[in-house]
């Protein structure tokens, strides 16, 4: 079991934007798994949901005042105690209060007193996320190791659109639990930009039909969150995935092997790691036929040739440059000690730093929700990650990650 099954002390600030009513959902979600919710909105977000909803919803009294229950010290006592203190939404207010350390209200004064991991998921408009002085807020506060998580790209108040809305509490949710999984840890990958491959890729054979395979995306989604609640910028590229968006990750979907070559190679261009974690197809179709291949009566199957689609992990080792790190992937059916052999040569070949080894089938990690891996590198020996969720297992490996990164400046 996870640590964050077992917490029990969650501090939900809700700040004076249109989607705090999203923060209804957030918090069903964290009592419905066992948590011990106390809300403490702002004055402003009242407006937009009353006390009584948050007092009904969580089963504890809500106020915004330090001057309530004042035997109680809660303007202390609320940050004091918590595990963790998520705000959702985060508006600009709030996070200029929060970087400058202003205590104006029980929200602000808990920010200020809570020790323990605080989470921010900022909403509001594009303009305002945008803006100089909201740029440096967030960055003051990642800099003090709180996890900001990036805006969502959709439909805002009005007939806007843009980045500043809030992302799906299903996701904001996922990536507490994965903040709260590393109680004790400072986000490590902050200012570091990751790239996480997801999904299978498809190569179309006609307009209806294609090569493909068994890939969910399951494991890169979780790379994804992993990175993003360890304060990293993160970018998915997605192929054929379809997963919830993971909370403050920049997603590029694709669909064959060489969209998902040709995003990648972009996005690598600036990033710290790369995390090859989608399925492509190594083969694909030498023609394509613009029209249905028919079925005849009395006639043969077609027969269909095949070519080699490129290497984007090899393409990567390549062009690596110094300090970037490398995660390839080895999905692998045959017992261990020819998947350990097939593995070290494609370590080598691809001039992977590390390569993650896992045994695929039918009935085994496609799909699944859970994983278990064996990692190598050049000079480490084998690491073996047992049965454990794929979040966990992408935790085990970002580890690794991070510590070869420790010695060279972010990116950010």
């Amino acid at each position: 079991m996870e640590r964050s099954e077992a917490v029990t002390e969650v501090v939900l600030g809700v700040s004076g934007g249109i989607a705090a009513y999203k923060a209804c959902e957030l918090l069903r979600l964290f009592t419905e798994s066992g948590h011990r919710v106390r809300v403490v909105p702002t004055a402003s977000a009242l407006k937009f949901v009353g006390a009584p909803t948050w007092a009904a919803l969580s089963g504890q009294p809500v106020s915004t005042e330090v001057w309530d229950a004042v035997h109680e010290v809660p303007h202390v006592r609320l940050g004091q105690r918590a595990d963790l203190v998520v705000v959702a939404p985060a508006t600009a207010d709030v996070l200029a209060k929060a970087a400058t350390g202003q205590a104006d209200d029980l929200l602000t004064n808990t920010l200020l007193t809570a020790r323990c991991p605080v989470m921010y998921v900022p909403a509001m408009h594009t303009e305002m996320w945008e803006h100089p002085a909201t740029v440096e807020n967030v960055a003051t506060l990642r800099r003090r190791g709180a996890v900001v998580i990036e805006p969502a790209v959709g439909r805002l108040t009005g007939v806007d659109t843009g980045k500043g809305r809030l992302p799906d509490p299903a996701e904001i949710f996922a990536m507490a639990r994965r903040v709260l999984a590393r109680p004790d840890q400072q986000p490590d990958l902050v200012g570091r930009h990751v790239v996480v491959t997801a999904g299978g890729t498809r190569e179309p054979i006609d307009p209806v039909r294609f090569i493909g395979n068994r890939s969910s995306g399951k494991q890169g989604y979780a790379f994804a969150r992993a990175a993003v609640a360890r304060g990293a910028r993160v970018t998915i590229v997605s192929a054929n995935v379809a997963l919830p968006a993971p909370a403050g990750a920049d997603i590029v979907r694709v669909g064959t092997t060489e969209e998902l070559r040709q995003a990648t190679l972009k996005a690598a261009e600036e990033a710290d790691a790369v995390v090859m974690a989608a399925a492509p197809c190594d083969f694909r179709p030498e023609h394509y036929e613009a029209e249905k291949i028919k079925k005849r009566d009395g006639a043969d199957a077609p027969t269909l040739r095949l070519v080699a689609n490129p290497d984007i992990a090899a393409e990567l080792g390549a062009r690596k440059r110094p300090g970037q790190v490398l995660v390839a992937f080895a999905a692998e059916t045959a017992a261990e000690p020819v998947a350990l052999e097939n593995a070290r040569e494609k370590l080598l070949r691809k001039r992977a730093d590390l390569i993650v080894v896992n045994e695929v089938g039918v009935d085994r990690t496609f799909g699944a929700d859970t994983n278990a891996a064996i990692v190598l590198g050049p000079e480490i020996e084998p690491i073996r990650i047992g049965e454990r969720s794929k979040e966990e297992l992408a935790d085990a490996v970002l580890d690794l990650v991070s510590g070869r990164l420790c010695h060279t400046p972010g990116a950010g």
